[in-house]
């Protein structure tokens, strides 16, 4: 049998047996485990994102790859993700 994570015990914690009889926990543990994959899945794409831009890739190309604009791009990954090489040699950005 599977151990309840921190997350897991905390989130029944809060449940009542008054209003929310005992089940089966399965469908709440698939919850909590989607929830974790998306978790996991945002920060594999700020550090793809980041790598990226270290790499020297535009954010055009960042864009393209999410389907999104270059802009929409930037203004959301532009804050955590450093300067890109040629950023720091003093080149434009706009590649």
């Amino acid at each position: 049998m599977r151990e309840t994570t921190d997350h897991e015990a905390a989130a029944l914690d809060r449940l009542s047996p008054d209003t929310h009889p005992a089940r089966d926990a399965t469908s709440f543990r698939r919850i909590v485990a989607a929830l974790k994959g998306i978790d996991d899945a945002h920060d594999e794409l700020r550090a793809s994102v980041a790598a990226a831009r270290e790499a020297g890739d535009s954010w055009t190309v960042i864009g393209a790859a999410l389907g999104v604009s270059r802009q929409a791009a930037q203004e959301r990954f532009g804050g955590q993700a450093g300067p890109t090489p040629a950023q720091r040699d003093g080149l434009s950005e706009n590649r």
